[in-house]
């Protein structure tokens, strides 16, 4: 069971192992895009090309799904960023129980975003963790864990696929060992879980009195999606890539301090930060440079935490 392209290898690491994949559960197609064309999730691409039985259920209740998913008469399911919770009947319809293959060295950042949240906090690394399936959020029992470095430039999006690798080899070496009998689960300490949900578009907003730091974190770690943004001027930027100064910041928090030829200063909470990769409103990303050819930015000017019309 998977859906993103995060799912992937997982699904790819099962095709090239000894195992059977006797079909495969992902989401329904979708709109996506400007134009809201219905794509297939990443996952059935590959299904198409691998020839593997396909279910794509509206509702993991529906009785023809849970008798064509018994059908399949599964030894275990496997789950790699499905994006749905699994009832009950499903949880104990596999003999071997139900395997997810989370993005995090659980019990850290337990939920549907701990790539991102990793990123965001400025941890230095993270890691993938198999573990056994129980009714909880990413509560259940661990079987595997491998570490993986988060580097200083690293975005969630450069992040996740090296994961995302990981989590196919980690997989096929815990099904490996489970067969082998070799694996025992290790239980949890919840006293030491935290959380990462869902993000939503309005997380992207950035309040300019945070630490320097953080902010450079939190658009490292919103990049691809949802993207973080601020208002310059009353238009909408989304910020893509950013540095750290050592600069005093000398000014209010999000007051412009310094235009340069490749970048744009400005006061945080604590310490500055140089913008230097934007999207503006209905326009392409750009560097500073590229947008400095054409624009003009005082020094003094106050990118706003909210846009003119929320007051």
């Amino acid at each position: 069971m998977g859906t993103p392209a995060f799912a992937v290898p997982s699904l790819e690491a099962l095709v090239k192992s000894e195992d059977q994949v006797v079909g495969v559960v992902t989401q329904p197609d979708r709109p996506k895009g400007r134009g809201q064309e219905i794509i297939p999730p990443p996952i059935k691409v590959v299904c198409q090309r691998e020839g593997i039985p396909l279910l794509q259920p509206s509702k993991m209740k529906a009785p023809e799904f849970l008798e064509a998913l018994r059908q399949w008469k599964p030894d275990v399911i496997t789950v790699t960023a499905f994006g749905r919770i699994l009832p009950p009947a499903i949880l104990t319809l596999p003999p071997r129980g139900c395997i997810n293959v989370h993005g995090s060295l659980l019990p850290k950042y337990r939920g549907a975003g701990p790539v991102q949240w990793a990123v965001i906090r400025g941890e230095r690394e993270t890691g993938i963790t198999t573990m056994l399936m129980d009714e909880g959020m990413d509560t259940g029992a661990m079987l595997l864990q491998e570490r993986v470095v988060i580097h200083p430039n690293d975005t969630a999006g450069t992040l996740a696929p090296r994961l995302a690798e990981v989590g196919g080899r980690l997989l096929v070496e815990t099904l490996r060992q489970l067969k082998a009998g070799t694996l025992k689960p290790q239980p949890q300490d919840h006293s030491q879980a935290t959380l990462a949900p869902l993000l939503k578009k309005e997380d992207g907003l950035i309040d300019w009195t945070w630490p320097a730091r953080d902010i450079a974190n939190r658009v490292r770690g919103l990049s691809p999606w949802p993207g973080a943004y601020t208002y310059v001027n009353g238009e909408r930027w989304i910020l893509w890539r950013l540095a750290v100064s050592e600069e005093p910041q000398g000014e209010t928090a999000g007051v412009v301090t310094k235009v340069a030829k490749d970048r744009i200063d400005v006061a945080t909470g604590d310490g500055t930060i140089q913008i230097l990769e934007i999207q503006p409103s209905n326009s392409r990303r750009m560097t500073v440079t590229q947008y400095l050819a054409g624009h003009r930015l005082a020094v003094g000017t106050s990118l706003q935490a909210n846009s003119p019309t929320q007051g």
